[in-house]
């Protein structure tokens, strides 16, 4: 009889809810046993149809079916299969399938309607990956508008059900508990200094607690990389007894199957990533050292594509790796931080969603038809706006966002869509360098050239490598190989720019190497690096510096290649600009690939609109250059209610507006100079505007002789000047609406003699005394005892008289 597991205790529940729902949500924790006993419970049940599971791992779906198939009584290939990138193994018979994330989503896209499944089962989900989000989201859908008699369980140790659960319109929750003994957690004294190398500071530590401890130790470590360090730095160090063993996806299955399998004698040391966490049941392990880094996938603006990135762990995946010692017996696990360094760890690793290059996502969503799907994340915009404007640009997406025939064949390949489009156009010939742009770098350090890389790849040149790092682009390079066609034969920058069309280079002028991306994005490398005089490049990686990254890798191409590859992205345009150096509008055609200039030529012919849309951007520098007509204007307007802002900022802000059409023939600091704004202003009102402004704050004030004279509205009220003997006989106080005239009054000689806001109560008051001290002076010109019954005059007496 099979052992009995906690899972067991629930099963019914999860069973019965399966049956009146057909959704559940189900909580347990690892080594629960919902991996294993779970499928074989619904097929026991009565599922009809495949029962499909998504795992999130390789090495997780080859173990899931193989612990299935053994609960059958079977080998892998009768009802039980797996299908993976590159590798199947199911036979025609199979009534439970497990796949990787990537696989499912294939199998939605190519059928909605799911034809021949029954259930569909989300393990780990939370791992949060963007393909299992992606893949319930679409399987959802798919039963609300196609299969509502489809199956659905979504399984997770640690997340938090009840938001799944709402997102399922309320599924059932049912928990399980699970096994465990009690694991004593210890953690280090002090903080690893930070420039400590991390595979020493384990080693060390295992050194330490192997000969302290009984039974397997597993060892959480970010990478490869970190497992091949520590499994060198513990070489002759451990006792004779002890077997290391690594444990990472890249590694043969053979290896990833001993790592897992119990030893016969003496103890195993497995050197593991982060995919023993769950899903996986490792024999005999009673001891935990968690290094406390784990490797995930962000979007890397340097590389244009996910890659993986070393961070600390959440305190949920801390938990989960401790549990790893508890599961046969009382365990220890040991932690490489402090307690105090604990609190500051984020309680869970953030959704894929929200991290990660979203430009496959952004395929799937369009080849599925609608983005508005049930997400337990949405999907962040400004990334998934990023995401359609590459496909857009790769050819994938219309410019309404629709698939194209294109599009659903980079969708079908197994790399990031640039890698797709590339394979697409140049073939066979372009697999090496699609695994190379994929893999961490064999060369590290060598300088940016890709073009060496490439030549250590193909085994052309010998060079110090990783040599693991090649061995794996060697092998996904012949995998993606087959079944690609020929295409033309392209160089190395050929083939790079059909996957970086927004990276390819051109050098500035200068004696740095600074370079412009067609993406308008800038970039610079070493003066000393191989590559550092050549005028163009595609450029393949960078330190992701959003305001000037530094090249890691790029390959050379000429203008000649360039033109072959990206001839219908390369066009002439005609361009008017204005430059702040000559202070002038030039007028060129310039050979354009994205924001990069290749030729440029005069442009003779240039239009007069061009032209002047051009200059707008030199009045912005040189500022408005108003006349005292233009002053006149401006100050009236802001006197009157419900007129246009006339002030700088504004006129500045509207230029197309008011400015543009008046602008013909202007395209220097000189012509602007001369130039008048008034007409334009004036412009800016029409005839019903301009008659109530002309009422209200007219521009001039006819005086008793019928002389028209301005006024001017510079000051805190507008004002007129003229000669005293002018305003004879004016018994009422001029005003502009409801405000007087500030009034300045003129000797003969156009001396001021008084300034006044009131002319009735000047005569009544002041006058006699400007008479008296005026009449001496001038005595040819009329000084009248009473001014109010005085004709205006500017006449003077004859010298006769």
């Amino acid at each position: 009889m099979a052992e009995r597991l906690p899972i067991d205790d629930v099963m019914a529940e999860v069973v019965a809810a399966v049956q009146s729902h057909g959704r559940v949500v189900l909580q347990a924790p690892p080594g629960a046993g919902k991996t294993s006993r779970v499928p074989l419970a619904l097929l026991a049940a009565g599922v009809e149809g495949q029962i499909v599971m998504l795992e999130p791992r390789r090495l997780a779906v080859r173990a899931a079916a193989e612990r299935l198939a053994e609960g059958l009584g079977e080998a892998v290939g009768g009802r039980v299969g797996y299908v993976m990138r590159g590798e199947r193994k199911m036979g025609r018979g199979c009534r439970i399938l497990v796949v990787t994330e990537g696989i499912l989503t294939r199998i939605v896209q190519d059928d909605p309607s799911l034809t021949g499944i029954g259930a569909v089962i989300f393990d780990e989900f939370h791992e949060r990956s963007l393909q299992a989000d992606l893949g319930l989201a679409l399987v959802w859908e798919a039963m609300g508008a196609l299969r509502p008699d489809l199956a659905l369980v979504v399984m997770s140790a640690t997340l938090d059900a009840a938001p799944v659960a709402a997102l399922l319109d309320d599924a059932p929750i049912v928990t399980a508990q699970g096994r465990a003994f009690p694991v004593d957690v210890q953690w280090l004294d002090r903080a690893l200094p930070p420039r400590a190398r991390l595979g020493d500071a384990v080693a060390d530590l295992l050194v330490q607690v192997v000969p302290q401890t009984t039974g397997g130790v597993l060892v959480f470590l970010p990478g490869e990389g970190e497992i091949r360090q520590v499994a060198a730095a513990l070489t002759g160090r451990l006792p004779p007894d002890c077997d290391v063993r690594p444990l990472y996806g890249a590694l043969p299955f053979a290896a990833q199957r001993a790592a897992i399998a119990p030893v016969v004698l003496g103890r195993k040391v497995v050197l593991s990533t982060a995919i023993a966490e769950t899903a996986l049941t490792i024999a005999d392990i009673r001891v935990v050292v968690d290094a406390g880094r784990a490797r995930r996938a962000r979007f890397d603006p340097g590389s244009g594509m996910a890659r993986l990135v070393t961070e600390r762990v959440s305190r949920a995946e801390a938990t989960q790796r401790a549990g790893r010692a508890g599961r046969v017996a009382a365990g220890t696990a040991w932690r490489m931080w402090t307690k105090g360094e604990e609190g500051a760890l984020p309680a869970f690793a953030p959704p894929e969603m929200l991290r990660a290059d979203l430009t496959g996502l952004a395929l799937e969503l369009a080849i599925w038809g609608s983005a508005d799907l049930a997400f337990l994340t949405p999907p962040p915009e400004g990334a998934l706006a990023e995401a359609r404007a590459l496909l857009r640009d790769l050819g994938a997406l219309d410019a309404h966002h629709r698939v194209t025939a294109h599009g659903r064949t980079l969708a079908a390949l197994p790399v990031h869509p640039r890698l797709g489009h590339m394979l697409g156009v140049a073939g066979a010939q372009a697999a090496p360098l699609a695994a190379l742009l994929e893999a961490r770098d064999p060369l590290r350090g060598a300088g940016v050239d890709l073009a060496q890389r490439l030549a250590v790849v193909r085994g052309d040149a010998a060079m110090p490598a990783d040599r693991g790092a090649v061995a794996a682009i060697r092998t996904e390079a012949a995998r993606l190989a087959r079944g690609l066609k020929d295409g033309p034969t392209l160089s190395i920058g050929q083939m790079a720019a059909l996957a970086y069309p927004d990276r390819i280079a051109l050098r500035r002028p200068g004696d740095d190497p600074r370079y412009l991306l067609s993406g308008g994005k800038g970039a610079a490398m070493d003066a000393g690096d191989a590559l550092a005089g050549q005028r163009l490049l595609v450029v393949t990686d960078t330190d992701g510096n959003p305001r000037e990254a530094r090249i890691r890798q790029a390959a050379v191409i000429g203008m000649d290649e360039l033109r072959a590859v990206m001839n219908g992205r390369i066009r002439w345009h005609d361009h008017c600009a204005w430059n702040r150096r000559s202070a002038r509008v030039e007028a060129v055609q310039q050979e354009r690939l994205g924001a990069l200039v290749l030729e440029e030529r005069a442009w003779r012919d240039a239009t007069p609109d061009a032209v002047a849309a051009a200059m707008l951007e030199g009045v912005r520098q040189l500022g408005l250059r108003p006349s005292a007509a233009a002053d006149l204007l401006r100050a009236r307007v802001a006197l009157v209610p419900d007129m246009p802002d006339m002030t700088d900022a504004a006129l500045l802000a509207t230029l197309e507006d008011w400015l543009l059409p008046w602008l013909d023939g202007v395209r220097t600091a000189a012509d602007w100079a001369r130039f008048d704004l008034f007409p334009a202003l004036r412009g800016m009102l029409d005839h019903g505007t301009q008659q109530r402004l002309d009422r209200a704050a007219p521009p001039h004030f006819t005086t008793p002789l019928g002389r028209r004279i301005p006024i001017d509205y510079a000051g805190d009220a507008p004002a007129i000047t003229l000669r005293l003997q002018e305003m004879f006989g004016q018994t009422v106080h001029p005003c502009v609406g409801n405000t007087p005239l500030r009034v300045t009054l003129l000797s003969p000689g156009h001396k001021p003699v008084q300034v006044t806001q009131d002319i009735p109560g000047f005569w009544a008051s002041s006058y006699a005394d400007v008479r008296r001290d005026m009449r001496g002076r001038y005595p040819r010109h009329p000084w009248p005892e009473d001014p109010r019954l005085a004709d205006p005059t500017l006449r003077a007496k004859p010298r006769s008289s």
